[in-house]
């Protein structure tokens, strides 16, 4: 995981069950230079901080959210 300049270039992409339009919620996208990974910010933010995964971290992290790994209740 890294942190680079302010915004890569990404295809973002915001849940559809995002409440208030989008403006509360994380964005998510493939970079578009063709690496296979995926940069991940805050779309009330987006000129702020984008952290960049690998495509093997990003998805285990999808594993995880499929296997409930993340239920905090």
């Amino acid at each position: 995981m890294s942190t680079p300049d302010r915004d890569p270039l990404a295809a973002w992409h915001i849940s559809s069950f995002s409440p208030d339009a989008g403006s509360n919620c994380v964005e998510a996208g493939p970079l578009l230079d063709g690496s296979g990974r995926i940069a991940v910010r805050h779309s009330r933010h987006p000129d702020g901080p984008t952290i960049i995964y690998t495509r093997g971290e990003w998805d285990a992290f999808l594993a995880g959210v499929r296997a409930d790994e993340f239920d905090f209740q």
